[in-house]
């Protein structure tokens, strides 16, 4: 059988600056590209394994999920293959087939589709809706009472602690609190939060947390992070009756290999860097600021901005589109000959984006590029 050539060479990170806020946690550090070319073979990490991933000890899985666990603030952690696997396997331990959630309404997708496969009910707290998106812990506790009201028992409180379409930070202990207070176990999900920005599951009355290591903690993936409290872990960490030694939600062990070695060795920088998150909030209202001079491109989600990931309404940039030769198109391929990528090709109404991890003088260039671009079609606009 002959393969179709499959073009595996990407050379985005090395030759442009690249917005796309789904990637700029992810990019790996030297000591992590390192990891990766040690551990590519499959089941590499598994030399001195005895059968359980989480207590190998060379490489120190074990020592590094205790590290993880203290920085995150948990009593355990274990690495699973993304932040929706720990969802899942939290709502499988925790509910049952016809049990109800709350989420918020700006959860991710994953979070519903993790419901849906339990079988389980999903409430939604809803968000205050244009321009802000915002989502109220107040309404945490009308939505819960509502429900108690009608009889209707609740079996996981989930909040998504920052969300993927507006870059909106939600107050997560005041979330928790108002679970813990009616008695229901809260799940935070900081797949856009954990590895940016600091996390402290236990002042913030979190039950279960999970985190995205390729999405925000510099690993090459697929991986994320569970965390789960004491109180919890023989529910979420049970052992199988028939594999005594494995744990039945991991379905015995989890990541294996490149992804696990590199957020291993990617742990001193995510600790690092997390120590400088209000240098990067600095940068990201910086980067707004500059982007509204640009006439009708307005950010919307919480003002002022408290996360990386930043989403504008660009009518102005649209209008040029009606009449650019290239249509839509044609933004994307003037940021590319600025050698600045992650804008979604044809996307000219609005777009997300991120300065997270570039230098003042990157994120400058990348402000003055988007306002020479304006400028150099203003007329084009309506």
């Amino acid at each position: 059988m002959k393969c179709q050539d499959y073009s595996l060479s990407r050379k985005t990170e090395r030759d442009n600056l690249n917005l796309n806020p789904l990637q700029r946690g992810g990019v790996l550090p030297p000591e992590s590209r390192e990891a990766l070319y040690e551990f590519s073979d499959g089941y590499s990490v598994c030399d001195y394994c005895s059968g359980r991933l989480d207590e190998i000890p060379r490489p120190s899985i074990h020592g590094f999920l205790e590290d993880m666990a203290d920085f995150i603030k948990v009593d355990h952690a274990r690495t699973v293959h993304g932040a929706r696997e720990g969802k899942f396997a939290v709502m499988h331990a925790v509910c049952r087939p016809g049990d109800t959630i709350v989420v918020d309404g700006n959860a991710h997708y994953t979070s519903h589709l993790a419901a849906e496969r339990n079988g389980l009910n999903i409430v939604e707290v809803p968000s205050s809706g244009e321009p802000e998106y915002r989502i109220d812990p107040v309404a945490y506790q009308e939505v819960l009472d509502n429900l108690y009201d009608r009889g209707e028992e609740v079996s996981l409180v989930l909040l998504t602690h920052v969300d993927g379409d507006y870059g909106n930070l939600t107050d997560a202990q005041a979330v928790g609190k108002i679970a813990h207070d009616a008695g229901i176990p809260f799940l935070l999900n900081c797949a856009y939060s954990m590895g940016r920005m600091p996390i402290d599951a236990k002042g913030w009355n979190v039950d279960f947390v999970v985190g995205s290591g390729h999405k925000s903690m510099a690993a090459s993936g697929p991986i994320g992070v569970l965390g789960v409290q004491e109180e919890w872990a023989d529910m979420v960490l049970k052992r199988s009756d028939r594999h005594h030694v494995k744990e039945l939600e991991m379905l015995g062990c989890t990541s294996r290999g490149a992804p696990v070695a590199t957020l291993m060795a990617s742990l001193p920088h995510i600790i690092d860097r997390v120590s400088k998150w209000d240098f990067e909030i600095e940068k990201t209202l910086y980067f707004v600021s500059e982007m509204e001079k640009i006439s009708g491109v307005r950010q919307i989600g919480v003002r002022p901005k408290e996360h990386d990931l930043v989403r504008f309404e660009t009518p102005f940039f649209h209008s040029i589109a009606d009449k650019h030769p290239r249509k839509g198109f044609y933004l994307y391929e003037e940021l590319k000959r600025r050698n600045i990528v992650g804008i979604k090709r044809g996307q000219t109404q609005w777009f997300k984006c991120s300065v997270y991890g570039f230098s003042q003088e990157q994120v400058h260039y990348i402000a003055h590029s988007f306002a020479e671009i304006a400028s150099k079609f203003k007329d084009m606009a309506d």
